[in-house]
C-alpha cells in the first residue's frame, strides 16, 4: 500500500473585487434648471444633453477630477436654503451650471449665462 499523499495547503483565498463605484445620477426636474435650459437656443441645448450624458458614465471621483467639467466649489455665495455646500461644473462651451451632490444625485440648480453669474460677480 503506498503511503497517504501529503495535503496540499489550501489555496490562498483571493479578496473580492472592490465593488465598481456607481455612476452618477442626475436630477435635473428643479424648475428653474428646466427654465434655464429651455430658454437655451438649441445648439446650447445639445451641448447640455451631451454633457449630461458624460457625467451619467462617470463616478463621483471621476466627476471631481475632469477637466472638462471643472467641478468647483461655489463660496463667494450663500448655499441655497437646505443645502450645505453647492458647485459649479461647465455644462457647456460657454455656461457653468450649479449643483450639488445629494447622495449619489447630482442635483442640478441652474445654468447660469457667464462664468461670473456662476459666483456672484458684477
Amino acid at each position: 500500500m503506498a503511503p497517504p499523499s501529503p495535503k496540499k495547503p489550501p489555496a490562498p483565498a483571493i479578496p473580492p473585487k472592490a465593488a465598481a463605484p456607481a455612476n452618477v445620477e442626475v436630477d435635473w426636474n428643479n424648475p428653474e434648471f428646466k427654465r434655464d435650459l429651455f430658454a437655451l437656443p438649441t445648439d446650447e441645448k445639445l451641448q447640455v444633453l451631451k454633457t449630461v450624458e458624460k457625467i451619467l458614465q462617470l463616478g463621483w471621483p471621476q466627476l471631481y477630477r475632469d477637466q472638462g467639467l471643472k467641478w468647483e466649489k461655489i463660496t463667494s455665495k450663500a448655499a441655497p436654503a437646505g443645502i450645505d455646500s453647492f458647485y459649479s461644473l461647465r455644462i457647456n462651451q460657454g455656461r457653468r451650471a450649479t449643483a450639488y451632490r445629494d447622495g449619489n444625485f447630482l442635483r442640478l440648480l441652474t445654468i447660469e449665462p457667464d462664468h461670473d453669474a456662476t459666483y456672484g460677480k458684477k
